[in-house]
């Protein structure tokens, strides 16, 4: 069920704190922490702690928390000191999703190519 953890949910897990993470953020809502496989110098990931499959579905259930998720990109992009920076929502996995859980990359910190892939 949307909003709900899923107990094959990676993310989820992360929310819980049963799978370590680096975290460099953390609100009520929204969890910002580390990519294990950093796409640029700054490549961090903002989840909502409510699940949600990806940014349709979020964006459809819980709009409030979608602002959440992107008000915290901003925060994390002024923590990094980035002038400027990608918000990336991967939706599917022909856009290239391999967590089922909603997440916007944060990347920044060199310069980024258009169009992305």
């Amino acid at each position: 069920m949307a909003g709900e953890p899923q107990d094959d949910c990676l993310f989820c897990k992360i929310v819980e704190g049963s799978i370590p993470a680096t975290i460099v953020r953390e609100t009520e809502t929204t969890v910002a922490f580390r990519d294990i496989n950093p796409q640029a110098p700054t490549h961090v990931l903002v989840i909502p702690k409510a699940h949600h499959r990806d940014a349709a579905a979020l964006a459809a259930a819980a709009p409030e928390l979608a602002a959440d998720v992107l008000r915290e990109t901003q925060a994390v992009a002024d923590e990094e000191k980035l002038e400027s920076y990608r918000i990336v929502f991967n939706t599917g996995s022909g856009a290239g999703q391999t967590v089922w859980h909603a997440h916007a990359h944060v990347l920044g910190g060199r310069g980024l190519e258009w169009p992305p892939g």
